[in-house]
C-alpha cells in the first residue's frame, strides 16, 4: 500500500507526522482531514502475488509510482520516502531517507497508506479468522507467528514472508 498527497501549504492539517509516530486513533482522525484538505491524493495497492513475484522493494516503488501517476492534478515535483527514486516518472523527484519525518506531504501520504492498509487487514480478519489480522495488521508479532504455525499460511500470506518460509520448508516459487 502506498499513497501520494499534494498538500496546500496554506492548509496543512495540524498533527501530521510520520505515521509510525502516531497512534491508530491519531492516524484515523487525520486521514479524512488530509483527504478533505489536500489538493489531490491517491492510494495504490500491490497485492501479495505481485509482491512475491517482484519483491517487496519493487512492489513499494510500483505502488508509489501508481499513486503519483493517478494524482489529478499531476505534481510538479515528487518527494519519495526512501533511498530510491521512482522509475518511469516523468517529473523531477527526490528520494529522502526518513522523508515521512521531514516532509508534511510525505508524512500525510504515510498516514493515508497506513490507514488504508490497516482497514484492509481488518477486513481480512473476518475473511481469515484465527490469524489476528485486525490486531497485528500483518506485522510480524508472536501472535502472528503462532497463528501461522497453528493454521499454516492463509491465502493472502506472501510465500516470501519470512514467517511463512520458516513454517513451510522448501517452497517452489516458480510460476505454476
Amino acid at each position: 500500500m502506498a499513497a501520494a498527497v499534494i498538500l496546500d501549504i496554506r492548509d496543512v492539517p495540524e498533527g501530521i507526522n510520520d505515521s509510525k509516530k502516531l497512534t491508530r486513533l491519531q492516524r484515523e482522525r487525520l486521514a479524512p482531514e488530509i483527504e478533505r484538505r489536500a489538493i489531490a491524493f491517491r492510494v495504490a495497492r500491490v497485492d501479495h502475488i505481485q509482491i512475491d513475484r517482484i519483491n517487496i522493494l519493487q512492489a513499494s516503488l510500483l505502488a508509489m509510482g501508481e499513486a503519483v501517476k493517478a494524482l489529478q492534478p499531476l505534481p510538479d515535483y515528487v518527494l519519495i520516502d526512501g533511498r530510491q527514486e521512482l522509475p518511469n516518472l516523468h517529473c523531477p523527484q527526490l528520494a529522502i531517507v526518513k522523508g515521512d519525518g521531514l516532509s508534511a506531504s510525505v508524512a500525510a501520504a504515510s498516514i493515508l497508506a497506513k490507514v488504508a492498509r490497516d482497514q484492509v487487514m481488518r477486513d481480512y480478519d473476518g475473511e481469515y479468522p484465527g490469524y489476528g489480522f485486525a490486531s497485528h495488521v500483518g506485522y510480524t508479532t508472536r501472535a502472528h507467528q503462532d497463528a501461522i504455525a497453528r493454521l499454516g499460511p492463509s491465502a493472502i500470506h506472501r510465500k516470501t514472508f519470512h514467517g511463512v518460509q520458516f513454517y513451510q520448508g522448501a517452497l517452489d516459487l516458480r510460476d505454476e
